[in-house]
Protein backbone atom coordinates (compact mmCIF):
# COMPACT_ATOMS: atom_id res chain seq x y z
CA UNK A 1 0.00 0.00 0.00
CA UNK A 2 1.31 3.41 -0.78
CA UNK A 3 0.78 6.94 0.47
CA UNK A 4 -2.88 7.94 0.65
CA UNK A 5 -4.03 4.34 0.57
CA UNK A 6 -2.11 3.32 3.70
CA UNK A 7 -3.28 6.48 5.45
CA UNK A 8 -6.85 5.62 4.49
CA UNK A 9 -6.43 2.11 5.92
CA UNK A 10 -5.17 3.60 9.18
CA UNK A 11 -8.14 5.98 9.23
CA UNK A 12 -10.51 3.03 8.77
CA UNK A 13 -8.69 1.16 11.56
CA UNK A 14 -9.32 4.17 13.79
CA UNK A 15 -12.99 4.03 12.84
CA UNK A 16 -13.21 0.30 13.60
CA UNK A 17 -11.44 0.65 16.95
CA UNK A 18 -13.31 3.81 17.91
CA UNK A 19 -10.09 5.79 18.31
CA UNK A 20 -9.18 9.26 17.12
CA UNK A 21 -5.43 9.60 17.68
CA UNK A 22 -2.41 7.57 16.65
CA UNK A 23 -1.58 6.92 20.31
CA UNK A 24 -5.06 5.56 21.05
CA UNK A 25 -4.98 3.48 17.85
CA UNK A 26 -1.63 1.94 18.77
CA UNK A 27 -3.03 1.11 22.20
CA UNK A 28 -6.18 -0.45 20.69
CA UNK A 29 -4.04 -2.52 18.31
CA UNK A 30 -1.73 -3.47 21.16
CA UNK A 31 1.35 -2.16 19.38
CA UNK A 32 3.81 0.54 20.36
CA UNK A 33 3.35 4.09 19.05
CA UNK A 34 6.78 3.68 17.45
CA UNK A 35 5.54 0.71 15.44
CA UNK A 36 2.60 2.72 14.16
CA UNK A 37 4.91 5.61 13.35
CA UNK A 38 7.17 3.21 11.46
CA UNK A 39 4.21 1.97 9.39
CA UNK A 40 3.29 5.53 8.53
CA UNK A 41 6.88 6.39 7.63
CA UNK A 42 7.12 3.37 5.29
CA UNK A 43 3.60 3.90 3.93
CA UNK A 44 2.65 0.36 4.87
CA UNK A 45 0.19 -1.53 7.01
CA UNK A 46 0.63 -5.22 7.81
CA UNK A 47 -1.99 -7.25 6.02
CA UNK A 48 -1.96 -9.93 8.72
CA UNK A 49 -3.17 -7.38 11.29
CA UNK A 50 -5.94 -6.25 8.96
CA UNK A 51 -7.01 -9.84 8.34
CA UNK A 52 -7.06 -10.56 12.08
CA UNK A 53 -9.16 -7.47 12.82
CA UNK A 54 -11.53 -8.27 9.97
CA UNK A 55 -12.03 -11.80 11.25
CA UNK A 56 -12.53 -10.91 14.90
CA UNK A 57 -14.79 -7.91 14.29
CA UNK A 58 -16.79 -9.11 11.28
CA UNK A 59 -15.34 -6.37 9.07
CA UNK A 60 -15.11 -6.66 5.30
CA UNK A 61 -11.52 -6.78 4.05
CA UNK A 62 -12.61 -4.98 0.88
CA UNK A 63 -13.83 -2.11 3.03
CA UNK A 64 -10.86 -2.13 5.42
CA UNK A 65 -8.12 -2.35 2.79
CA UNK A 66 -9.74 -0.71 -0.24
CA UNK A 67 -12.56 1.40 1.16
CA UNK A 68 -15.02 -0.47 -1.06
CA UNK A 69 -18.33 -2.10 -0.22
CA UNK A 70 -20.06 -2.36 3.13
CA UNK A 71 -18.00 -2.11 6.30
CA UNK A 72 -19.52 -5.18 7.92
CA UNK A 73 -19.67 -8.65 6.49
CA UNK A 74 -23.19 -10.04 6.35
CA UNK A 75 -22.35 -12.85 8.76
CA UNK A 76 -19.73 -11.67 11.29
CA UNK A 77 -17.26 -14.40 12.10
CA UNK A 78 -17.59 -15.82 15.57
CA UNK A 79 -14.66 -17.50 17.23
CA UNK A 80 -14.86 -21.25 16.73
CA UNK A 81 -15.98 -22.77 20.00
CA UNK A 82 -17.31 -26.12 20.95
CA UNK A 83 -20.78 -26.49 22.35
CA UNK A 84 -19.27 -27.21 25.76
CA UNK A 85 -17.27 -23.94 25.74
CA UNK A 86 -20.38 -22.00 24.74
CA UNK A 87 -22.38 -23.63 27.51
CA UNK A 88 -19.70 -22.76 30.06
CA UNK A 89 -19.63 -19.14 28.90
CA UNK A 90 -23.41 -18.93 28.88
CA UNK A 91 -23.57 -20.42 32.38
CA UNK A 92 -21.08 -17.83 33.63
CA UNK A 93 -23.04 -15.00 32.04
CA UNK A 94 -26.31 -16.34 33.42
CA UNK A 95 -24.79 -16.58 36.91
CA UNK A 96 -23.65 -12.97 36.74
CA UNK A 97 -27.03 -11.93 35.33
CA UNK A 98 -28.84 -13.51 38.27
CA UNK A 99 -26.74 -11.47 40.70
CA UNK A 100 -28.05 -8.20 39.22
CA UNK A 101 -31.14 -6.38 40.39
CA UNK A 102 -34.00 -5.67 37.98
CA UNK A 103 -32.88 -2.10 37.16
CA UNK A 104 -29.40 -3.32 36.26
CA UNK A 105 -30.85 -6.08 34.09
CA UNK A 106 -33.07 -3.57 32.27
CA UNK A 107 -30.12 -1.24 31.69
CA UNK A 108 -28.00 -4.05 30.23
CA UNK A 109 -30.83 -5.32 28.06
CA UNK A 110 -31.46 -1.80 26.74
CA UNK A 111 -27.77 -1.36 25.96
CA UNK A 112 -27.66 -4.68 24.11
CA UNK A 113 -30.77 -3.83 22.10
CA UNK A 114 -29.31 -0.42 21.24
CA UNK A 115 -26.02 -2.04 20.14
CA UNK A 116 -27.93 -4.42 17.86
CA UNK A 117 -29.95 -1.55 16.43
CA UNK A 118 -26.77 0.44 15.73
CA UNK A 119 -25.10 -2.57 14.08
CA UNK A 120 -28.13 -3.04 11.85
CA UNK A 121 -28.08 0.65 10.93
CA UNK A 122 -24.32 0.57 10.20
CA UNK A 123 -24.80 -2.41 7.93
CA UNK A 124 -27.66 -0.71 6.05
CA UNK A 125 -25.64 2.51 5.77
CA UNK A 126 -22.63 0.62 4.42
CA UNK A 127 -24.80 -1.16 1.88
CA UNK A 128 -26.39 2.13 0.79
CA UNK A 129 -22.95 3.73 0.50
CA UNK A 130 -21.77 0.87 -1.70
CA UNK A 131 -24.86 1.24 -3.91
CA UNK A 132 -24.36 5.01 -4.19
CA UNK A 133 -20.68 4.54 -5.03
CA UNK A 134 -21.54 2.00 -7.73
CA UNK A 135 -24.18 4.36 -9.14
CA UNK A 136 -21.70 7.23 -9.15
CA UNK A 137 -19.14 5.08 -10.96
CA UNK A 138 -21.71 4.08 -13.57
CA UNK A 139 -22.72 7.74 -14.07
CA UNK A 140 -19.07 8.83 -14.39
CA UNK A 141 -18.33 6.09 -16.93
Amino acid sequence: MRSKKSQAVLARLKHVTGTKTDVSLSSALQISPQTLSSWKGRDSTPYSLCVEIAQTRGISLDWLLLGEGPMLRHAPAAPAQTGQENTKREDNILGLWRMLDEDERCAIQSAMEEKKRLRDMELKLSEMTAILTALQHSIDS
